[in-house]
């Protein structure tokens, strides 16, 4: 297989962990955030601007890339690589996100989802087996099996009814997976029930994937919730493989997540947000919209050497905002995007020079006064 992690350090004090990936599209350091290009794209951004920002891995989607364009187009293009000019490591997800995300719009049985889409409304059946199938068409270097994502808040015992029929559908993903350049990560389910987290986690190692997805979390549960999932779920991974923490891309719950021994995240967030008018920064989010800033010639945050901020005010973004420019949501996503990748980094160092609590520690410093002042205001 053309698929390798290894964990290079570890700190004793957090179980926090620096490493690397390795697949047929480069290499990434982790913990590793990666900017998600939901229809093949990264939202206003170049491929080459996402790499230069830093970004070694981009998620794309499944679903969406099924319903439009296809994959058989995107397979007679050469793959998702090529269809989209992106040079780097690419992981999609299974779809089972979107699909069990419409609701009233889909039907689960055992064999699989019947769904309506989004766009036409027109029927369609997504089961594991052609999840995977899709996903070897695309080409991506990491793939997740199809799992049914939990909604918060459920029953015990929908939960565990939902992980187990995530084990048998994890099963015969195994079973259809047959590219060797891709790595097939199983998903860990089992709603805010430890006792399931860990009947999940369990199973799902025994079936031995080269790496593990921890899902149905950040769906509306409060973070305390989150971390406590987390801190009964990832003692029980192997240790030598790589642990995603799906859907997480808040800075605290990044620094978090990496404390409790995470490997890698993605989120819409950072791009979501930059298009709604709202920065982050090292002191917490800034609503560039807002009237306060029309005259705040100061960059989006003076601590940051991004191509924004070295170069633009936020009085100037905000009039481009307000007046429905393109360049507005160009800029602050080339912020956001810089900000959250810096911080991996950030963290990455601290793992690197044996500094990490001292980083978490500062971090929190900061995140708290940014609370305190927005509770204030």
């Amino acid at each position: 297989m053309n698929f390798r992690f290894e964990v290079i350090k570890e700190c004793p004090q957090t179980g926090a962990r620096l490493g690397r990936l390795t697949t047929p599209h480069g290499v990434a350091d982790t913990p590793v955030f990666m900017p998600v290009g939901t229809q093949a794209t990264v939202k206003t951004m170049t491929p080459d601007e996402v790499a230069g920002l830093g970004a070694r891995i981009i998620l794309s989607n499944t679903y969406h890339l099924y319903l439009r364009p296809g994959a058989d187009i995107i397979q007679e293009a050469g793959g998702l690589h090529r269809f989209m000019n992106w040079p780097g490591i690419i992981l999609t997800d299974s779809g089972g996100f979107q699909v069990f995300s419409l609701g009233e719009l889909r039907k689960i049985e055992e064999e699989g989802v019947t769904f309506r889409s989004h766009l036409d409304g027109s029927t369609h059946f997504l089961s594991p087996e052609k999840s995977i199938q899709i996903q070897m068409s695309l080409g991506a270097d990491i793939i997740m099996a199809f799992d049914e994502c939990t909604p918060y808040p459920c029953s015990y015992e929908y939960a565990k009814a939902s992980l187990e029929r995530t084990t048998r559908w994890a099963r015969r993903c195994q079973a259809v997976h047959t590219r060797s350049d891709q790595a097939l990560f199983g998903i860990v389910q089992g709603g805010v029930f430890p006792k399931l987290r860990e009947q999940s986690a369990h199973e799902l190692v025994e079936l031995d994937f080269p790496g593990y997805g921890i899902g149905g979390l950040s769906v509306g549960e409060p973070k305390p919730l989150m971390y406590e999932m987390l801190e009964c779920t990832v003692p029980l991974l192997p240790q030598h493989r790589p642990r995603y923490l799906m859907g997480v891309g808040s800075p605290d719950c990044l620094v978090e997540g990496v404390s409790r021994g995470i490997d890698m995240f993605d989120c819409v967030l950072p791009t979501r947000i930059a298009r709604n008018g709202t920065a982050m920064t090292s002191r917490g989010k800034l609503v560039i919209r807002n009237a306060i800033y029309a005259r705040d010639f100061q960059p989006i945050d003076p601590e940051c050497s991004c191509y924004t901020c070295q170069n633009y005010t936020r009085a100037y973004i905000r009039h481009l905002l307000k007046a429905n420019e393109v360049l507005a949501l160009r800029l602050m996503t080339t912020h956001n995007l810089f900000y959250l990748l810096n911080l991996m980094q950030q963290m990455r160092d601290a793992l690197n020079e044996n500094r990490f609590p001292a980083f978490r520690k500062n971090f929190w410093e900061q995140y708290s006064m940014d609370t305190k002042t927005k509770k204030e205001a």
